[in-house]
């Protein structure tokens, strides 16, 4: 896994990451059942009439995805309205993933831009950022498409905007997730991907669906990296 890992490190020329797992738990301190059911609470407000369906969803991103099955623009956006607002509030009390901000200097330091690439939105993934003090290490914030759930991952399109904004081949990026849609959106657009299994059921999935890596913790990833530049520091010719 180690070598995996370092080689991997000397393949590609940026680190996407994924938001929500590999960076931080943005719901940790605002549950995503309440929120989830916040937003059914709001489109019953409204009157939509799929309601129904909803009424047991825990993940407020599928209540997103469903409404936007309807074609209502303007019911999308308002339930895209009430969920950035509601993630904004989450991100003040996210908790960091261990070795997550690690891996993020790690990365800077060896000279790998960084980009996030997220289903969450990018004001609440810049709210956390800033909050943390990591928004100077990472280059580039790709979240949600406003009010256009069916952009978000799988749907490589953010994953392409994030290597064009790094100006790198989507092949020299390796995408950091902890999801099945991070590794298909992954190589739907011929990046490679650390699969991120933060609990023990996701090992044997990841490994199934190809991730070309697959790391239990970002202790690992971290840790990989810091001897990629330990490596590099020592090739040098110049060094003392």
């Amino acid at each position: 896994m180690t070598a995996q890992l370092e080689q991997l490190g000397r393949d590609v020329r940026a680190l996407l990451l994924d938001f929500d797992g590999p960076v931080c738990s943005i719901f940790a301190g605002y549950p995503a059942p309440v929120v989830a059911q916040e937003l059914v609470q709001s489109l019953r407000t409204r009157g939509a009439g799929f309601v129904g369906e909803l009424a047991s969803e825990t993940d407020p991103l599928e209540v997103l995805r469903r409404t936007g099955t309807e074609g209502n623009h303007s019911l999308t956006s308002a339930i895209e309205d009430a969920l950035t607002a509601a993630e904004v509030k989450a991100a003040e009390t996210a908790e960091p993933t261990p070795y997550g901000r690690e891996v993020i200097v790690a990365a800077r330091q060896l000279g790998l831009p960084i980009a996030v690439v997220s289903n969450n939105s990018s004001q609440a993934i810049e709210a956390y950022l800033q909050r943390h003090r990591l928004a100077r290490h990472v280059y580039a914030v790709v979240g949600r498409a406003y009010a256009e759930p069916r952009q978000m991952k799988p749907n490589p399109a953010p994953i392409l905007h994030a290597a064009r904004t790094l100006g790198v081949d989507p092949k020299l990026c390796v995408l950091l997730g902890d999801s099945l849609s991070d590794i298909e959106g992954a190589q739907a657009s011929g990046t490679r991907v650390i699969a991120f299994a933060n609990k023990r059921s996701k090992h044997r999935l990841f490994e199934q669906a190809g991730a070309d890596v697959v790391v239990t913790s970002m202790r690992e990833v971290a840790e990989a990296l810091m001897r990629l530049d330990t490596s590099q520091a020592e090739a040098r010719p110049d060094r003392p």
